[in-house]
């Protein structure tokens, strides 16, 4: 998508460059329910991989804007009824950008209707966060609402409302935007004694309705609403407000509060807005898109009118003047930035920063995604191993590729893989995507001759899986998956305490998990869901400790919760492994535990940082700081790649760890022990 002119919505805007340039301190009281989740972190996985979690995700740049009309320069495949030059209107924080090029799905798009230019289209998605707000008051035919805050959502919702046939008393201190009001059609607007004016308003009955479009931490906006509204009226919440109630007015007046939903319905479900499935119309009547469609629609009939409220013009060359603007505290509304022409031919998918990186005995590395975990674990890994230059950086958005770029001294920022894949300075690929890709990526970069760190889990599926093996076979490089446990330290030492035996081990593996929310992409279709995408970790410390591959492996779940398992794994030399991985539990109860029992001896593992042996009737314990072996695992890769030792995950027990997730998966279907893979028990 070409931008043609994007809105920056100053109200949002503002408040994010705000929390951008508060302190530590200013960013925990702006989100305590972040600094609770810190807390909760640090109590399961420690200080310092809280810290690395907690920096590298104040370090993601959060591109600004979320309103846009365009000119369609691609389409994706399964993307039917838009064409190439088609215009656009767009929404979506972190995807309809002050940017020039951008890929928005196409439940976030609406095609503009002929009679509307790019300026009045560009309000789209304000235009559909005043009409969601519309809707939830339920206005009908000749009632009296009050519109509190007369700022762009707010004027937009006096002409909403005045297009439904209401008679409207709009609200703000700012006198100007009062005049404005009136102007826009509203019958009555003040910028003060707004409870006398209500009173006159309705006769003394009250508002039918209010609906709040301003901002303010203050909870009074909330409560003159309820002071000022009738028995049995309603109250919608759009804007950001303080939500301290007095109950009294609320009581007496049997009043309805609702907040609003931002868009409409499809708002933050990744299903709906990255996915493409939309909610079925006879239930779900108006969904984000829809208001979108009919927001444009009204703006096309002339009754809404966006471009009266623009108050300032900026090329994109000159965005930073409209933000001194904002800043200056000068009066302004709407501010528009404006774009050139779309491109002519292919767009840019790679640019590059510096010279390629020299030619040595070291590693040439390229990163494909490059998420918290790969900026907070695996990159300082690699920084301290020597003899590696960074090649280059591919990851979904221009805005976090440059970011990446820059700061970590790539060569070349990418949006798409195949710049790192065919890149013949590039000679080692860390695959750090969602897990869903996983599987393609690495045997793309396998086939084109590079050495491979795929984080875990390296297949969601038999399918994958299939796709991976078949290119390692034929492939030169070496294949490593990020089951970096079986290099922690103190992991090594429980298996050489175990060792020489004779019989086998009887092990047990206890995951204090905690809840990870239905909606989060983990347990979506692209994170595969907990088992394969975690559970794996585990499978393969067993299968490290114990020096068998796992053949069978059955599973059972707690009634009501799919993230309390029990499952046992029985391994090809006798031994067995029991995993209890639950979401249920208190975190202040450490993640991890681990027993194995041999003949005479028994080791306890502790969360990593504390281990038990016993023999002979004593007990030795030895104490160290919490390592899981991620930065051990890098350095055996980079070695296993310069020829120095084997890969230190042999491709019998990748296959073996991965067909395990499958058969525990099975196991859950059927209620029977699933055998892993082709072997038989």
């Amino acid at each position: 998508m070409a931008t043609r002119i994007s809105l920056i919505s100053s109200g949002t805007e503002r408040q994010l460059i705000d929390l951008a340039k508060a302190s530590l301190a200013g960013k925990a009281m702006a989100r305590p329910d972040l600094v609770r989740r810190v807390v909760r972190n640090i109590q399961r996985d420690g200080l310092q991989p809280t810290i690395e979690k907690v920096f590298a995700k104040l370090d993601t740049p959060i591109p600004l804007g979320y309103s846009l009309a365009g000119e369609v320069l691609e389409v994706g495949r399964r993307v039917g009824g838009v064409a190439v030059g088609d215009r656009l209107a767009c929404a979506g924080a972190g995807l309809a950008n002050h940017a020039e090029i951008n890929a928005i799905p196409k439940n976030l798009t609406v095609a503009i209707p002929a009679n509307v230019d790019d300026e009045d289209a560009s309000f789209v998605t304000l235009g559909a966060i005043a009409m969601q707000g519309v809707r939830l008051a339920i206005p009908t035919l000749g009632e009296r609402i009050v519109v509190m805050g007369l700022g762009l959502i707010g004027l937009l919702t006096v002409q909403l409302l005045k297009a439904n046939g209401c008679r409207v008393l709009g609200f703000d201190p700012n006198a100007a935007r009062v005049s404005l009001a009136l102007e826009l059609g509203a019958d009555v607007a003040v910028s003060d004694s707004l409870t006398e004016a209500v009173v006159g308003f309705t006769n003394g009955h009250g508002a039918d309705a209010v609906i709040l479009t301003a901002s303010s931490k203050s909870s009074e906006p909330i409560n003159i609403a309820a002071e000022i509204s009738r028995l049995k009226g309603r109250i919608v919440v759009v804007g950001l407000v303080g939500m301290t109630i007095d109950r009294e007015p609320f009581y007496k007046r049997e009043l309805e509060l609702k907040l609003s939903m931002s868009y409409g319905p499809g708002r933050g479900d990744p299903s709906y807005e990255q996915g493409g499935q939309d909610y079925p119309l006879p239930y779900v009547r108006w969904t984000e898109q829809r208001n979108m469609e009919a927001f444009l629609a009204l703006v096309a009939d002339g009754k809404v009118t966006p471009k009266r409220l623009v108050t300032h013009r900026f090329a994109i060359a000159e965005a930073e003047k409209a933000y001194e603007l904002m800043e200056s505290g000068a009066p302004h509304l709407a501010i528009l930035l404006t774009y050139p022409e779309a491109p002519k031919g292919p767009i840019e998918r790679s640019i590059r920063l510096a010279p390629p990186p020299p030619k040595s005995d070291g590693n040439r590395v390229a990163f494909i995604g490059l998420g918290n975990y790969a900026k907070g674990v695996l990159l300082p890994a690699l920084k301290k191993a020597s003899k590696v230059a960074l090649s280059t950086v591919v990851t979904s958005t221009g805005v976090s590729a440059g970011h990446a770029g820059e700061k970590n001294g790539f060569a070349v920022i990418a949006t798409d893989p195949a710049a790192a894949l065919a890149d013949p300075e590039t000679d080692t690929i860390f695959v750090a995507t969602r897990h869903d890709t996983h599987a393609s990526l690495a045997a793309a970069a396998l086939r084109a001759g590079k050495h491979v760190f795929c984080e875990k889990p390296l297949a969601i599926n038999a399918e994958g899986l299939a796709e991976v093996i078949a290119a390692a076979r034929e492939a030169a490089g070496i294949l490593t998956v990020g089951f970096n446990r079986r290099c922690a330290p103190l992991l090594i030492d429980a298996k050489k305490a175990l060792e020489p035996r004779s019989g086998p081990l009887v092990m047990l593996y206890r995951i204090n998990a905690g809840a990870i929310p239905g909606d989060s992409w983990i347990q979506r279709d692209e994170g595969g869901g907990r088992i394969v995408g975690e559970v794996c970790h585990f499978v393969d410390a067993l299968t490290f400790l114990c020096g068998s591959l796992p053949i069978e492996a059955q599973a059972i779940t707690a009634r009501d919760h799919a993230d309390a398992v029990s499952i046992l794994i029985r391994f090809a030399d006798g031994s067995t492994g029991t995993i209890v991985y639950t979401s249920l539990g208190d975190q202040g109860v450490s993640k991890e535990y681990l027993e194995a029992f041999a003949t005479g001896r028994v080791v306890q593992l502790d969360d990593f940082r504390r281990l038990t042996i016993t023999s002979g009737g004593k007990a030795r314990v030895k104490k160290d700081a919490q390592n899981k072996g991620q930065r051990e695992l890098v350095e055996e890769f980079l070695a296993a790649t310069r020829g120095r030792r084997a890969a230190p995950i042999s491709m019998a027990e990748i296959v073996a760890v991965t067909e395990t997730t499958l058969a525990i998966e099975e196991s859950l279907r059927t209620s029977d022990p699933a055998p892993v893979g082709d072997r038989q028990c």
